[in-house]
């Protein structure tokens, strides 16, 4: 199919080049021939300018489809750490894992909710600090009072 549509290109430029009543001192063959090489530059940039441009939208695609893989790898982090606390806390007698909120991103952990006591409310910050990837807590424990 390609190369009935170039032969099909050829007998045309042939044509147009047979027809062509300019006398530039070059001959026919030499018209066409040059025709012919511009024709097979421009089809050399089209094809280069189709690359670039998929090689372009691939590159892009590759640098989104990462962003997300490193958003979710993140966002499970985040999961598991809040789990991982809330299971020590479950262990402590005085906290419940059910009054104390506990919020992760990005490994910045924070414990809402309340604490029996101020020792209570140190050992939350203690749990929640030994867990594997936390980088900080924001312990917002209220005391309560009875």
């Amino acid at each position: 199919m390609k190369t009935t549509a170039f032969i099909a290109a050829i007998a045309v430029v042939l044509g147009l080049a047979a027809f062509d009543k300019s006398n530039d001192g070059r001959t026919v063959g030499q018209k066409v021939g040059e025709t012919v090489d511009q024709a097979v530059a421009s089809a050399d940039k089209a094809t280069k300018d189709v690359r670039d441009s998929a090689k372009k939208g691939v590159d892009e695609a590759a640098e989104k489809t990462k962003e997300k893989t490193a958003e979710v790898s993140k966002t499970v982090d985040d999961m598991a750490i809040t789990a991982g606390i809330k299971a020590g806390l479950a262990k402590d007698k005085e906290l419940s894992a059910l009054r104390v909120n506990v919020d992760t991103k990005g490994g910045r952990v924070s414990l809402y909710g309340s604490a029996p006591n101020e020792a209570a409310r140190e050992r939350a910050t203690q749990i929640a600090s030994a867990e594997k990837g936390v980088t900080g807590v924001d312990n917002k424990l209220a005391i309560e009072n009875h």
